[in-house]
Formats: C-alpha cells, structure tokens, sequence
C-alpha cells in the first residue's frame, strides 16, 4: 500500500469534522496515511498511535529534514498533500525531485482572501492590500502549477479565485460522514427551535439574522446561538433587547458538544451574505446539521441549489432581513413532523451525492492515475 503524507496547517488538539473522517480514516483504506499537525508547545517531534505526526511550529521551515532526522523516511510517500499553506508547498515542490513523491495542494477556504474582504467591511483595507494581495495570487497560482493535483473545496472557489491553474484538478467538497450520525432528538415543546453555530463578525453581517427573528409576530421559537464570538455577539444583542427572551446562548466547547446542541434543535441557520466568498462552497455547518437530520435555512446560491431542494430537503433564502423572516415565519407554522422530514430528506441527499467515504474512494482513483 502506498504511503501518502498529509501535511495540515491545524494545531495538534484540532477536533477537525474534514480531516478526521476523510483522510484518517476513510483514505486511510486507499493509502498508509500520515498526519501532520502542528505544536506551538512541543520541543520535539511525536509519533502517535494513530498516526498522527505533531511537529514543533519550529520546525515548519525545514519540515522535510526534520521528520527525516526523526527516522520518517520521506522516500518511502508516495504522495505528500499541502493543506493551505503556500510557504510548506513552496518547500515540498523544492525537493520533490530529491524525494521522488508527487505533490497535491489543499485549499479548504481562501483564507487571506477571506481576512482582505473582512478588512473591507471594517474598512481597513489599504490600495497596498490589494496589490499585495494580486502579487500573492500570481505566486499561488505558480507554484499550484507546480503541482501533480489541486484539491479546491469547489469548482467554483478556483473559478473565482484561482481560474489559472491549470494543473490537474480534483474538487473535494464539504462532506458527512455515513458511519456518524447522530440522532435528531426531539426536544418537548411546541416551540421551533433555531440554531445558529459559526464566527460572527463585520462580513457575515449576523444582524440582519437578528433583525429577521425581531419582527417575527409569534414569540413559538427559540433562537440558539453557539459562537466562539461572544463579545461581539453581546455587542449585537445589545441592539435587540426585545429578542433576549427568545435567544439561548449555548457554550460549546468542543466540536461532541455542538452536535448534542444541534441534536436538540429543529432548524439550522446558515444564511450568509450574497458573496462569492461565502458562495464558493458549503459551509461545514450545513453539513453538521444534516448529520443530526437537522434541516437547514440556507442561501439561495447556485452550489446550495446542485445539492439541496427548496420546500424538500432545505429552505433556500435570500440574504434580506424580508426573505429570512418570511422562511423563519413559514416554518414556525408548520408541523414539527414536516419539519423534521426536510431533515431527513436532506440527509438522504447528502449520503447520496456528499459522503466522504465515496469521496476517498474516488481521490483515490485520481492519485493512483497520476
């Protein structure tokens, strides 16, 4: 079985619902995989039972003569993967003759292009932001041209951002997992139960949410909200006093803690601006509420609409303070039974069309033609 090395840009103790699944343990049955993660606390380098490698921060700059002066034989992978990190895959392709592997970039988010726009909505962004960040995309986009595969989360984030590589292409989207799922417990009540679980800041515009469920007539729901923003969400209810009664604010620490959270809601929100940043591919917390059979108000976006059925296996909603409220407005009117079916046909979907050990097997296949 061929080796393959996964180098991540997470931190040893990261409880990751797309690494976890589909590289340590569904490729796993493709490949003999290593992880890498790294340590901002460790001196030197640890093999787990799992293996899992956690590697010092110190040592990212010369990873490759690091692992191989712990006795990790670089030769023996056949396959070493980038995750993010452009500075680690400028290294990997410097010394892929040496090592004779083949090399893949993982881009999961564009995430400077991310902190650029969010800059822009505080408007913080500078005329040198925007070159530096065009002179950063034509050096990406070089060294993904380098690569033997690219492994974007959509077609359409490289279409946006990244529309001249020109390197072998294999999307690997957001995904669940068939072998953990959880059960949509019920919670007693007549009351619908919203939730909302993500970041919340300037660019995700979270008050014209809030707006929404302020003018709702019926005071039948709860509005539960797990953030690791908490000042900033404090600052935004400030603005909504008469929603207080109607929100829960849940605490989450890890990611067993939010899926019993989202196990016990009817609806989740996932309702973002209308961007191409956030258009570009499923947000992870589509596909946690679906793993509990949660259905989901979601944008009205073209990647939304290839997966998911309006009225049938999710609610489609424009990001408008209107659009929102009439989707909320409309739930909270219909039987806990209809809704509750919405979640399971969503599930159904993405077990068909979405599910990462379908997702393994078909990487798999486009590594092993390379």
């Amino acid at each position: 079985m061929s080796k393959f090395l996964y180098v991540t840009d997470q931190d040893e103790y990261t409880d990751h619902s797309f690494i976890g699944p589909l590289f340590q343990k569904y490729l796993n049955r493709h490949f003999e995989i290593n992880t890498i993660f790294f340590s901002k606390f460790k001196t030197e380098i640890e093999i787990k039972d799992d293996a899992r490698i956690i590697v010092p921060e110190k040592f990212s700059t010369n990873l490759l003569e690091e692992l191989d002066k712990k006795g990790i034989s670089i030769k023996d992978y056949a396959f070493v993967v980038v995750r993010n990190n452009i500075t680690l895959l400028k290294d990997v392709l410097k010394k892929k003759i040496k090592y004779n592997y083949k090399v893949g970039f993982r881009l999961s988010f564009p995430k400077r292009i991310a902190k650029l726009q969010t800059d822009e909505a505080n408007h913080k962004k500078s005329f040198f932001d925007i070159i530096n960040n065009k002179i950063q995309t034509f050096s990406e986009i070089s060294l993904i041209n380098e690569c033997d595969i690219f492994l974007p989360t959509s077609f359409q984030m490289k279409k946006d951002y990244f529309k001249d590589v020109k390197t072998r292409t294999f999307v690997i989207p957001s995904a669940i997992d068939p072998d953990v799922l959880h059960q949509n417990i019920q919670h007693e009540g007549s009351e619908k139960r919203f939730f909302y679980a993500g970041t919340l800041d300037k660019l995700r515009e979270f008050e014209t949410v809030l707006e929404a469920f302020s003018n709702i007539p019926s005071d039948n729901y709860k509005l539960m909200i797990s953030t690791k923003d908490p000042e900033y969400l404090d600052d935004m209810l400030s603005k909504f006093p008469d929603l207080r009664k109607n929100i829960e604010i849940c605490d989450a620490k890890t990611r067993e803690d939010l899926l019993k959270l989202i196990a016990l809601a009817d609806v989740g929100l996932s309702v973002l601006p209308d961007i191409a940043l956030f258009n570009s591919s499923t947000p992870i917390k589509i596909l946690d509420y679906y793993s509990s059979a949660v259905p989901c108000i979601m944008s009205n976006n073209e990647n939304n609409a290839s997966i998911f059925e309006d009225n049938n296996s999710a609610w489609f909603s424009d990001f408008t303070e209107e659009s929102i409220r009439e989707k909320v407005e409309q739930i909270i009117k219909l039987p806990k039974e209809d809704v509750a079916l919405v979640g399971i046909n969503g599930q159904k979907r993405l077990l068909a069309v979405r599910n990462y050990e379908r997702i393994a097997a078909d990487l798999a296949h486009q590594l092993n033609i390379l």
